[in-house]
């Protein structure tokens, strides 16, 4: 730890490591058995929990790059077993949602920047460079690879997978795989199910219910009286009808080539 620069009312935990040329302001507090590597800032405001690694060139709790914040005082909370590459920037929130929140196990990979007042679920990946506009949620397992760009107020649900290099300004629903440009649902993303357990019956059962939200050419409003009436009530057929209901942006198309 040379020259590193560690404020007097930081808390740091239990067998924590610190990286040279490091500065950790004062109200940080990092977890029991987190690694945090060399020039790494951690500034005001900012909760890190156990058993996390920053590394190499990290900014974490910068200021929103938001005009309306007036300096008010918000948060930057990092849920345990996070990994988080170099250069990866991520601000604390304003007076609009008060915090930023990246749940557990998350990887978020080297220079990517994830906004003011985001809300990232657990066991996500956010690959390499991707560009995080404010007030984005993302739901568990979700897989947004390399140079992604996000619309602010976009929100990605949970087991998606975003292809490379997309763009991201609509909603996307859980369970799918969205790629093309305009971004478009491609398909279920079956790996990303299997790995996490779902059964084949499961997966059959979204994939006859994003047929009739995407494949059979029917408005939103009739393909979910469609569902609700032809489906019985289960966890991720309730999920999908209620995230599509709720989006205000509106969802993603199914655009053929």
């Amino acid at each position: 730890m040379k020259n590193s620069i560690i404020g007097k009312k930081a808390f740091i935990g239990n067998n924590v490591y610190i990286g040279n040329f490091t500065t950790i302001e004062n109200d940080v507090v990092i977890g029991d058995n987190s690694w945090i590597g060399n020039n790494v800032n951690i500034l005001s405001g900012t909760r890190i929990a156990e058993n996390c690694q920053v590394h190499a060139g990290a900014v974490l709790g910068g200021i929103p790059q938001d005009l309306k914040y007036k300096g008010e005082y918000t948060l930057l909370d990092i849920g345990g077993d996070s990994v988080i590459r170099e250069f990866v920037t991520i601000n604390k929130g304003t007076a609009s949602k008060g915090r930023t929140v990246i749940g557990q196990g998350n990887l978020i990979m080297a220079n990517s920047h994830i906004g003011h007042d985001c809300c990232i679920g657990d066991n996500c990946i956010i690959g390499f460079n991707v560009g995080m506009a404010g007030e984005v949620i993302v739901g568990d397992c979700a897989n947004i690879s390399g140079l992604t760009a996000i619309h602010q107020f976009s929100i990605i649900g949970e087991h998606c997978m975003i292809s490379g290099m997309s763009r991201v300004v609509k909603d996307v629903p859980p369970y799918i795989i969205a790629a093309r440009e305009p971004l478009s649902y491609v398909g279920l993303n079956i790996t990303g199910l299997n790995r996490r357990g779902f059964a084949s019956d499961k997966i059959r059962e979204l994939k006859d219910i994003y047929r009739i939200v995407f494949e059979e050419k029917r408005n939103i409003t009739f393909a979910l009286e469609s569902i609700e009436q032809n489906f019985v009530p289960t966890l991720e057929r309730d999920r999908i009808i209620a995230f599509i209901k709720q989006s205000t942006r509106g969802i993603i198309k199914r655009t053929i080539f």
